[in-house]
């Protein structure tokens, strides 16, 4: 499934892996959230109820959307975090992988703390 993400200063697509934790991400759209950063990554709220994947990471390649689980958010990292060891995204805990970000991830460093962001399926 393909979900645009967009914000005041730009915009993005997710692609969806099939997947239980995505199928409840993708039922939960339309949505909208606050924007959040903690270094290079980018997270809001998104409540949907799952459990942490047996799969469940910690560090991701950038631009990998996830979800996690023990703060009802979508996370997209796109660099290093206060977590992070070097150039690696780390995030915070372990987390659902449900698919990545089509195109550069550094788009996001335009998303600013607070910023408004839209979610919806995006439509042929």
């Amino acid at each position: 499934m393909r979900v645009r993400l967009t914000w005041l200063r730009g915009e993005a697509v997710l692609i969806l892996d099939p997947g239980a934790t995505a199928e409840r991400v993708a039922a939960a759209l339309p949505a909208a959230a606050t924007a959040h950063r903690w270094g290079d990554e980018v997270y809001f709220h998104l409540p949907v109820s799952v459990r942490l994947d047996a799969d469940a990471t910690d560090v991701v390649a950038p631009g990998t959307v996830c979800y996690w689980v023990e703060g009802a958010s979508i996370a997209i990292p796109f660099g290093p975090t206060p977590a992070s060891l070097a150039d690696e995204c780390r995030l915070v805990t372990r987390v659902n992988s449900i698919g990545r970000l089509e195109g550069d991830p550094r788009l996001l460093v335009t998303l600013a703390e607070g910023d408004r962001l839209e979610l919806a399926p995006e439509t042929a």
